[in-house]
């Protein structure tokens, strides 16, 4: 037996004694179900962006929660959308590279409604790879009658061998215990994948960016389409401050003049209230300083997007 071989013999060994155990979960399901959401709450903290509009996931973000001797390693995928412009081909490929790199997936769908073409296309997915699959029904708290809960379970259950059926409320947090509950019967023997106190392999500019962005789309629900994006182009940190540069970027002039606001209140709204979230974040003071710059049609230039953080590979193909 070789050096490796006996080392890898006794870190499985070790890892069986303590009873340690873990699961790579894919978040998955239409655009604007709540799959951010429900990361973010089973988490326990904010990792992925929330707004009222759909598609906010871009990329996968991966949210790890250990519980004693169980380890879930979350993937939030972006909403399985019809691709229109480079951006949707990118997002579409992540969740599909998601969906083939995991021990199981979290389907996510909306209560009280039917099923979609995008849930179809996962649960074949599912079927086709022999994928384990736990099924959420969430934003249960909007539905008075239960009884129309019963009936969509029965609907999804005929057309495929979920390992369980949750219904949940990201909002509330009702059902959050069981679901996970159910998650940690998927672990399995191993080891666990990561520290106890890893939170998310997003690093720490990619999550400044991500904030931002949230308080754009946010504030700006009506007056600024989905076309922003944000970039952190500096973050130095010194013992008692953090000093974070972004650039928000917008398809046209117009929306550029939406987003400074009159006198330049917009922005500084969009900048206090990020700059608020990233300091329960990062745990430190941070002094954030905001730009708008215009790059037109970005969503459409795969070079474009490479330059705002999206892997260029993503887009050869």
């Amino acid at each position: 037996m070789d050096l490796n071989s006996a080392i890898d013999m006794l870190n499985n060994e070790n890892s069986n004694a303590n009873g340690e155990k873990s699961a790579f979960v894919a978040i998955v399901g239409k655009p604007n179900v709540g799959k951010s959401s429900l990361l973010n709450r089973l988490i326990g903290q904010k990792l992925a962006i929330v707004s009222r509009k759909p598609q906010t996931t871009r990329t996968r973000i991966m949210g790890v929660l250990t519980e004693n001797e169980h380890q879930l390693v979350f993937i939030d995928t972006p909403g399985l959308v019809k691709s229109r412009n480079a951006l949707d081909d990118y997002m579409v490929r992540s969740v599909n590279e998601s969906v083939a790199g995991v021990d199981a997936c979290l389907l996510v769908v909306e209560a009280d409604q039917k099923v979609s073409k995008a849930d179809l296309e996962l649960i074949k997915k599912f079927t086709d790879m022999g994928i384990p699959a736990v099924l959420a029904i969430n934003k249960i708290d909007l539905v008075p009658d239960k009884t129309v809960l019963m009936k969509q379970i029965e609907t999804y259950a005929g057309m495929f061998d979920f390992v369980a059926v949750v219904p949940v409320s990201a909002q509330s947090g009702s059902g959050i215990e069981p679901l996970k509950e159910e998650l940690k019967k998927l672990c399995m023997d191993g080891g666990h994948m990561f520290s106890a106190d890893t939170l998310t392999d997003q690093p720490e500019r990619v999550i400044a960016a991500e904030i931002v962005r949230e308080k754009v789309l946010r504030l700006l629900d009506k007056e600024v389409p989905h076309g922003v994006a944000v970039v952190t182009e500096s973050m130095e940190e010194s013992e008692f401050l953090t000093e974070i540069h972004a650039v928000i970027y917008t398809e046209k002039d117009a929306h550029k003049g939406i987003i400074i606001g009159k006198g330049g209140q917009m922005l500084k709204k969009i900048g206090t209230q990020a700059r608020i979230d990233m300091e329960r974040f990062f745990d430190t003071k941070i002094n954030l300083q905001l730009w708008v710059k215009v790059k037109e049609d970005w969503r459409l230039r795969p070079n474009v997007l490479h330059t705002l953080g999206f892997d260029k590979s993503d887009f050869d193909n």
